[in-house]
């Protein structure tokens, strides 16, 4: 358990460290050309169905190296619950990288550090849990670009997923991005 704990935390940094050089190397060329390819945006998430409701906010940040290629770092908050069963926050971030072969199709890859912490309704006697859940999502969409606004629509696959973890009820999951 702690060998994983620190694993992710180890790949956690590593993205992170990859991030700042990449964006200090850009920075380095020109600071104004640097964030001319800085878009902002992110991702919506609701889901409900009778007791349940689940509601996510993750703003983002990408760089766009060129028309075919971004990459960029995202935050994510997500309240769920579920009447008389749970309630859960969960608070993280993630590296995504983008990829355009044509205007019209994203491809994405998206690796997410979650840490979930979910409180159990007493009468069911079982335990508060607090961990870290990592995600590896590969995705499809379409995407419609109007100047400096993309949107993209479309259906993303977590690699990773585990039933008895995920807070996301399948390893399939529809997704819409948007940047500015």
């Amino acid at each position: 358990m702690k060998q994983d704990l620190l694993f992710h935390k180890k790949i956690s940094i590593l993205f992170g460290f990859f991030c700042l050089f990449t964006a200090n190397v850009s920075a380095q060329n020109n600071t104004n050309d640097f964030w001319s390819h800085v878009r902002f945006g992110g991702g919506i998430g609701l889901g409900f169905s009778g007791d349940y409701f689940s509601g996510t906010l993750a703003p983002s940040a990408i760089y766009q190296f060129n028309s075919q290629f971004a990459m960029g770092v995202s935050l994510n908050g997500t309240y769920s619950s579920r009447k008389d069963y749970y309630k859960s926050t969960i608070l993280g971030g993630s590296i995504l990288g983008l990829y355009n072969p044509i205007p019209q199709l994203q491809l994405s890859a998206e690796f997410e550090e979650l840490n979930v912490n979910r409180k159990w309704e007493n009468r069911l006697r079982i335990p508060d849990e607090t961990y870290w859940y990592p995600a590896l999502f590969l995705g499809a969409g379409y995407t419609i670009n109007s100047g400096r606004v993309s949107t993209a629509i479309g259906i993303r696959y977590d690699v990773l997923y585990d039933r008895d973890k995920s807070i996301y009820g399948s390893s399939w999951m529809p997704f819409f991005r948007f940047y500015f």
